[in-house]
């Protein structure tokens, strides 16, 4: 469904690679989670993909085609995108905030309005939440209703950067589960960028490790979590261990000193 090969990406001239040579498929339905220090590379990688970013070098194609035969906003228009920041228009309210690429796309208006309530559904927000504005919401509400203004065209393929970083722990992890469900059930292919290795781990059907432009690793969680040969890989993919380690430690012992021993 989205297919790099050797894709580069230079910001001043070919001094410097935000991201060299990288190369990966993902078959349809699939979620892969692009892990990494910043500035490794990740969020550039994931904008060459609907041309938010133009590659210098390489071929990328979607669903078969290659990206640069379309122009931008038609590819955009098949791909849906999230990220941290949400994005919602403050003076428009939540359906027609959800409405917007429908109404680009010349949909009619009964048809988007039904729309809008499926995905408020969808993304376990309540119908009457259709007429406020952003500014009512939480932060999660708010990127609930990002997520349904992502899938609001029907797109198969939806990209993800960082989309849960800015919430709370408690909302971050019901988000990221409720997204993972809807994945499943609308059959989506996902790449999603994400600091944080345990949400990988946990919603990710497969993992990238990316570094200074390039990947170092590529599998499942199972087969990261365990011994890879990059010493640098192994110590990312060891954090979650780590931390469990020292939340179970807590549990047992009640003393904090115990967590480090």
């Amino acid at each position: 469904m989205i297919a790099l090969d050797a894709v580069s990406k230079s910001f001043d001239g070919g001094t410097r690679f935000a991201v060299r040579e990288v190369s990966f498929g993902i078959p349809a339905g699939q979620f892969v989670a692009i892990v990494g220090s910043s500035g490794s590379g990740k969020t550039t990688t994931l904008k060459t993909i609907n041309r938010l970013i133009d590659a210098d070098a390489g071929r990328i194609t979607v669903d078969g085609s290659e990206v640069t035969a379309v122009a931008p906003f038609e590819l955009r228009r098949r791909i849906g995108y999230v990220f941290q920041g949400i994005g919602l228009f403050p003076h428009l309210t939540v359906a027609e905030n959800i409405g917007i690429t429908q109404q680009l796309l010349r949909w009619r208006a009964a048809d988007i309005r039904a729309r809008t309530l499926e995905l408020l559904d969808l993304v376990d927000l309540p119908r009457d939440f259709a007429q406020r504005l952003p500014a009512a919401l939480s932060g999660g509400q708010r990127q609930r209703v990002g997520v349904a203004r992502a899938l609001a065209a029907r797109p198969g393929i939806l990209l993800m950067d960082e989309p849960f970083g800015a919430l709370d722990p408690l909302t971050r992890d019901a988000l990221g589960t409720s997204y993972r469900r809807l994945h499943e059930q609308m059959q989506l292919t996902t790449l999603m960028v994400t600091h944080d290795v345990f949400e990988a781990v946990l919603l990710a059907d497969r993992i990238l490790v990316m570094r200074d432009g390039g990947i170092v690793a590529d599998g499942t969680p199972h087969e990261l979590l365990n011994q890879h040969p990059d010493a640098a890989v192994r110590a990312l993919m060891d954090m979650p261990r780590r931390q469990s380690d020292r939340v179970q430690s807590l549990i047992r012992n009640g003393d904090r000193g115990a967590t480090h021993a």
